[in-house]
């Protein structure tokens, strides 16, 4: 057996893989390497004419989400986890790794960084090279490119999702997240601008397809392949990235090991994780999840447009239907964010929205991550009540009282009553 490298983050046995991962997470107990390796959770590697990796065996034993959910930190929702706003009050301005909340399709595929291959195809290259003939990265040739770091968040498009049928009464289909479908990291990897150079990107290339090494996802009981979506050319170019770390430690499984897309303001399923191949095209492409998955239908919209940029919300770091002792002044805490600019006021309502004060913002405000603040509050009378917090950003936007109801329950970004009581 050679030597682990952390550095390298190379695996020449399964052991060797779990044992770097039980060390990296801290939270991966031993019981749980057991259970996997029982349960023969494979180490994939994307060989051939990128097949589709293995199949967990012993699904049914094991959650589709490898690292520990502990109910203190995330609400479970099986292949999803979210983010307990209550359980980040002490945290600082990044979320750590093991608290960062979970989006899958699918589940997690465990990757062997030693045979992964990144490919990348497509009209939109010099050659215009098919799969076959791809230009090939290996994981220590992505670790030699020049890497950049960012900070930014990652938000599930729907992500609030449940509002709309609690508030406004128009339920739509899916997860339903109330607002811990976010995470704000810093990532370190590839910029994509450099990697399509290196690839040899045209002049004339208009869109960039990442698809995900994950199990391929099945719809209405047909298999559509791999989680992919297309990116333009643009946005690629401007500020997306190909990360390989995370909080300055190499992606975790749950989180996009080895290779993950991190497109800054776009909605999180532009972020690919476990990325294997990137399809560059001189015409535009097309996927499930811009055609059927992710769009806005409604009756407001036309057209069925993509879900692109994320929207602006505020959140307590706070239970629902917390209780608070009547008289006895309170630090209310909470997050304020938006993908179009960067916030410049929160307001927070402790009457029902009839009126509004300032809150008090505290450290930075890196645009498209987010705003902590707090705002003191002293309750005068016993009963339930609904706590609100609301921001406007530079663009001059400021949430709303109400969204146009969409199908997918994208982008609800209306003020969220926060119910409380005070004893």
């Amino acid at each position: 057996m050679g030597e682990l490298r952390n550095e390298d983050v190379y695996f020449e046995t399964r052991a060797e893989q779990l044992l770097f991962e039980l060390e990296r997470t801290r939270g991966l107990s031993r019981r749980r390497l057991l259970q996997l390796a029982v349960a023969g959770v494979p180490l994939v590697a994307a060989l051939g004419r990128f097949g589709a990796p293995a199949a967990r065996a012993g699904a049914a034993a094991t959650s589709p989400i490898v690292k520990p959910l502990p109910p203190e930190w995330f609400v479970n929702f099986g292949s999803n986890a979210e983010m307990r706003w209550d359980a980040v009050t002490d945290l600082g301005y990044t979320i750590p790794n093991e608290r960062f909340f979970v989006r899958d399709h699918t589940s997690t595929p465990i990757i062997d960084a030693g045979s992964w291959r990144l490919r990348v195809f497509g009209s939109g290259l010099r050659g215009a090279p098919d799969l076959d003939h791809a230009v090939e990265f290996s994981y220590r040739d992505l670790q030699r490119l020049p890497s950049r770091t960012i900070t930014t968040a990652i938000e599930c498009a729907g992500n609030g999702r449940s509002f709309f049928d609690t508030q406004q009464h128009t339920p739509a289909g899916g997860t339903q997240w109330h607002l811990g479908g976010i995470g704000v990291a810093t990532w370190s990897g590839v910029p994509l601008s450099n990697l399509l150079e290196r690839a040899g990107i045209r002049r004339d290339a208009v869109d960039v397809m990442p698809s995900g090494l994950d199990p391929t996802v099945v719809s209405g009981g047909v298999d559509v392949g791999h989680v992919r979506r297309p990116l333009p050319v643009s946005k690629a170019l401007d500020d997306a990235i190909l990360a390989l770390k995370m909080n300055g430690t190499p992606l975790s499984y749950d989180h996009g090991f080895p290779a993950r897309f991190v497109v800054p303001g776009w909605v999180g399923i532009s972020s690919v994780k476990w990325v294997g191949q990137i399809e560059v095209s001189s015409q535009p492409l097309f996927s499930l999840w811009n055609t059927t998955q992710y769009v806005l239908v409604g009756p407001t919209y036309t057209g069925a447009p993509p879900v692109t940029t994320q929207t602006m919300k505020s959140a307590f770091e706070l239970p629902f239907f917390a209780e608070f002792p009547v008289g006895r002044e309170q630090v209310l805490t909470g997050r304020s964010w938006s993908a179009n600019a960067p916030i410049t006021r929160i307001e927070v309502s402790v009457d029902g929205g009839t009126t509004w004060e300032k809150a008090r913002r505290h450290g930075p405000s890196i645009p498209q991550a987010w705003v902590r603040w707090s705002f003191p509050w002293t309750p005068t009378s016993k009963g339930s009540l609904d706590l609100r917090a609301r921001a406007a950003d530079a663009s001059g936007m400021t949430q709303p009282e109400t969204v146009p109801f969409n199908t997918g329950g994208y982008l609800f970004g209306a003020i969220v009553k926060h119910p409380v009581t005070v004893v």
